[in-house]
């Protein structure tokens, strides 16, 4: 791959970048589009609203009695605005608050297909995984429902549209990312086995269980199992997206919320190390898991200090015996850092495994890089090889999903 030339200065030439961790803002028709005829009056809608702002926590807004309106999500019990930076794309972060968001003000790429696939063009994005908006990024907000056929149905709704309507109209550029219902670990299976029977090879998972009141990975009656063995036999990876648990770590219930971001990889790396220390990857041969936006630079010191301690005593740290050798044998291969920003995680590429390490935009929230993806990487990317750049911005996600090396013009 030769360098590019900017100027007086040398860049390194970027492929075509394949984007793991997007989002879709969910069209305001999708769930009365794709459930059954009989179910769809009860089914999520977007309805317009009052409301008022709350302070400077999430959710930010609630309905008023008077006042200005905003597009709300109604669905059940719940009304779901979309606020702040979710799809702030592009504007100056001084201009991005907490209000709520119109469908009418959005960047219309955020929800329309042949917009975003627009504006992948200018950010030179060949490709697109995309995590859901309404419906959390797991898709808590079905397990929270109270009715849990219409919730099932709700689930599956949204993956005919995932794969039949935003991918299967893309001409390949989007990547299907499906949901599972969260509630039933034989359900979960099922729909890991429809899905991939139509191609589909990633699957979105909470990255902390027991966050959102179910069984962890430690559970003596394996109760995941069952998903799990469908995910390994098909090859659908395990895709966790920081947030996915419901709750960001925070030091304390008056600190800002710049401190719980500043903490969102914290959950990624107690949800690892959940991975590595419960001995699933040690049953379940061909799993492969994908820490979304969970940035890459944590990854080293982690997986040292849990060698260490497999090392220093099985017994005394009650390791799980299906562990049979150091806890870092099983991310090789296995485990998938994807990054957008990470100048320090750059610098160990040899201390994470170049295999390991996936590119992202992160489409259409306040901080992405649209569209300046390929530029950060530009300015980024200096040191690896032309080898290592194509691995880390298309290479290793071709590997990992499965995915053709390129696609039809």
């Amino acid at each position: 791959m030769p360098l590019a030339t900017a100027g007086a200065v040398s860049v390194p030439a970027i492929p075509p970048i394949i984007s793991v961790d997007d989002h879709v803002i969910e069209p305001p028709d999708l769930w009365r589009r794709w459930l059954p005829a009989r179910l769809q009056d009860r089914g999520p809608k977007v309805v317009e609203a009052p409301f008022e702002l709350t302070g400077n926590q999430p959710p930010y807004v609630r309905r008023a009695e008077s006042g200005e309106t905003t597009d709300f999500w109604q669905y059940e019990s719940k009304s779901v605005a979309i606020t702040g930076g979710t799809v702030a794309v592009g504007r100056p972060p001084e201009t991005v608050t907490h209000s709520p968001w119109r469908y009418a003000d959005m960047r219309p790429g955020a929800f329309r297909l042949k917009d975003r696939l627009a504006d992948m063009d200018q950010n030179h994005v060949e490709r697109s995984l995309c995590f859901p908006s309404f419906p959390r990024f797991c898709g808590q907000v079905f397990l929270e429902a109270k009715d849990r056929e219409l919730a099932l149905a709700c689930v599956r709704a949204y993956n005919d549209w995932m794969v039949e309507e935003w991918c299967g109209d893309s001409g390949g550029r989007m990547i299907p990312l499906c949901l599972i219902p969260l509630w039933d670990a034989g359900l979960a299976a099922a729909e890991v086995r429809r899905n991939a029977a139509r191609g589909v090879r990633a699957v979105a998972f909470t990255e902390l269980p027991d966050h959102l009141g179910l069984p962890t990975l430690h559970n003596r009656d394996r109760y995941w199992d069952p998903f799990i063995e469908a995910c390994d036999v098909t090859g659908t990876v395990i895709c966790m997206h920081i947030g996915s648990s419901s709750k960001l770590m925070t030091t304390s219930a008056d600190a800002p919320m710049g401190v719980r971001y500043a903490l969102t990889t914290v959950n990624s790396q107690m949800s690892l190390t959940d991975w590595l220390l419960s001995g699933v990857l040690a049953r379940f041969d061909n799993v492969k898991l994908a820490y979304s936006e969970s940035q890459i630079g944590w990854m080293p010191y982690l997986l040292e200090r849990l060698d260490r301690l497999w090392a220093d005593g099985h017994a005394t740290y009650e390791m799980n015996p299906a562990i049979t050798s150091l806890p870092s044998t099983y991310f090789k291969g296995r485990v998938y850092g994807c990054f957008f920003e990470d100048d320090f995680g750059l610098r160990n590429l040899d201390a994470i495994g170049i295999d390991q390490i996936t590119f992202e935009s992160d489409y259409p929230h306040q901080d992405s890089t649209w569209p300046n993806t390929r530029q950060y990487a530009e300015s980024a990317m200096a040191d690896p090889s032309p080898d290592q750049i194509h691995k880390i911005v298309r290479g290793n996600a071709i590997a990992l999903f499965g995915l053709p090396e390129t696609i039809a013009s």
